[in-house]
This record gives C-alpha cells, structure tokens and sequence, in this order.
C-alpha cells in the first residue's frame, strides 16, 4: 500500500481504539520511521510503504493502539523548539511548561539585566561558572563575571532535563543545577544537555526536592554533596502535583505508562511545595525568584503559601493556553 494509505488506515485504527488525534499520531509514527519531515512525507504520499518496515509499522501502531504515548515509542519529544530525548520512567514535556520557562527567563532578566540575551557568556566561552560574590551594582549576591551579574539556577525535579537545558541553552551565562530522585531520569536529562551543547554548563545531581543544595549541618556526619550549600538566586520546579487519589481516572496514556514517581502529589497535590517551602532556611540563602508549576485548582493555594512565607514582594498567577492558572511566580526586589 503507499504511504497515504498506510496512515489512513493506521488512523482508522488508531481512532476505533480510544486515540485522540489519530490522524496525527500516524503520522509521527510514519515519519519517524520513514525518517522524513512531514512535509517530505505528503510529497511522497504516492509511493509504497517499504516491504521492510511492515513489520516495525504495524507494532508500532499496536503499541500506540494499546495506549503507549507516541513520544515513548519514537523516544522524542519536542520543547521549546529543540528535540529531548524521552522514555519509560521520565515525564513526557508539556507544551504549558513552556510558558514556565518564558516566565523564568523574563523575570530573571528584570532581575539581572546584565545576563540578558541568549548569547550572554559566549565571550567567556559559554561556561556559566566563576566564583560568587556580592553584586556592585544592587542587583543582589548573584555570581559575577567578567564584570556581569549573572544568576545561579536549581531546577528541582528535572525529569528529561527539559528546563534547566533550555534555560542553559537561551542564557548562556547563566550556571544550571538540576535535581532529581530518579537516577534513570538523571541519565536521560544528561543525554539531552550534552545533545544540545550545554552538558558542561548544566550540573545534575541525585536527591529529593531541594535535599541536594541544603547546607550541611554541624556534626550531621556524612560528607556533603558537591552542591550541598549552593548559593542559588531562582528556584524552579515543576514537581509532582496530582493528588493521590485522582490517579486512576487519569488518561490511560498517563495513568499506565508515565513514572508514578514524577506524578504523585500527595493527597491534595500539594505536598511537593510545601515540602520545598519548608527546606528554603536550610539554603545557604533565599531565591529571588521562585517559579513553580501546578495542577488546575492549585494556583491560589500555592500563591497563599508563598505570600505566607512573606520573602516575596510580587507574586505572579500565568495562566495556559487552556485557561488554567498555571504557573505561580514569586520575585524579590532584593
């Protein structure tokens, strides 16, 4: 059959067992494994699906049949423009983190002008390192260099990496920390800074929400991390934040196939921030800029959290492409 046909009837399929946009699932399933851009694909609709690939098309479809996100089965997702790597076992990118993202990097630069523009660092070799010290100029203790004042990042939950490598790759002088529990996730977000050029400008470490950058304390025992007592200037973090209970009427694509890990909130979904919140004193010092995501119905409450630790002066509501308040940002002037 052509490649028209192959994805008519692979959409005639796909829609019969419970897939919503069908026509566009096929589509990505035919083009990766042709490994054609679609405007390539309609060009070439006329010609016959090679005899060779029958095999890996039709279980391909199967698979996303039963319910498997199609992002897991060509291991690719796209976010903000550049492709991640994606798999079992780390939270597929939504197109609402985005804005996150958008929010970070344009109230860090009312913040730290001087680190403004995707090209910041590149004269000092594209490395957000240097020695911290106090700011010259008001803008707070962010690190200095080459005369800048120039913020350092932790991303708590990174999963696929997908925002501490985006910020990295948008504002190059900016130094990136990313956290997570998941060391299969870790692999994978490593995978996607070194694939987009920043892996030498991002660090990743191991642990539980801000558990990694806390001080050490006296006669705790142990040795600290390599980021324990890091000095950090934003907080982001989109963190687990269903409630428990709503779990099992997730979509099945979720509910079955994306890490409970990157998912569970707790009872109300909260848990995560109010656990995070609590863990700010142990930080060598506060963010200036706190940026978190949620789940709908969860905005106010987590704003009020926020006011009610009363570091902020502005707090913030994004609200998505849907209509949902999103995204709640909390910034300090000093």
């Amino acid at each position: 059959m052509t490649l028209r046909e192959a994805c008519l009837q692979a959409s005639s399929f796909l829609s019969g067992a419970g897939v919503d946009e069908a026509r566009a699932n096929a589509e990505l399933l035919l083009m990766h494994l042709l490994g054609m851009e679609r405007a390539a694909l309609i060009r070439d609709w006329g010609e016959l699906l090679p005899i060779d690939i029958w095999e890996q098309w039709t279980e391909r479809v199967r698979r996303r049949a039963a319910g498997e996100p199609v992002q897991y089965i060509i291991g690719e997702q796209w976010f903000y423009g550049l492709p991640f790597t994606v798999r079992p076992g780390v939270l597929i990118p939504r197109p609402e983190t985005e804005l996150l993202v958008e929010a970070v990097l344009a109230a860090a630069d009312e913040l730290w002008p001087e680190a403004r523009g995707a090209q910041a660092g590149r004269a000092a070799g594209g490395e957000a390192g240097g020695d911290e010290a106090a700011s010259q100029d008001g803008a707070g203790p962010a690190a200095v260099q080459q005369g800048r004042v120039v913020p350092t990042v932790i991303d708590v939950g990174t999963g696929s990496g997908a925002i501490a490598v985006t910020l990295a790759a948008q504002r190059h002088a900016w130094r990136v920390c990313a956290s997570d529990l998941s060391e299969d996730a870790l692999e994978v977000a490593r995978t996607n800074a070194a694939r987009h050029g920043v892996g030498g400008r991002v660090q990743f470490v191991r642990g539980d929400l801000l558990g990694p950058f806390v001080q050490q304390r006296p006669g705790s025992g142990g040795s600290p991390g390599e980021l324990a007592g890091l000095r950090a200037d934003v907080l982001v973090s989109n963190p687990p934040y269903i409630p428990a209970g709503d779990l099992p009427h997730l979509q099945r694509e979720v509910r079955d196939y994306e890490p409970r890990l990157a998912l569970d909130g707790g009872a109300d979904g909260l848990d995560p921030y109010r656990r995070m919140l609590a863990q700010l004193p142990e930080l060598a010092r506060l963010p200036r800029l706190v940026a978190f995501e949620l789940g709908m119905g969860q905005a106010q409450q987590v704003a009020q959290l926020l006011r009610d630790y009363g570091a902020w002066e502005d707090i913030r509501i994004i609200t998505d492409y849907g209509g949902i308040e999103r995204h709640v940002i909390a910034l300090s002037a000093k």
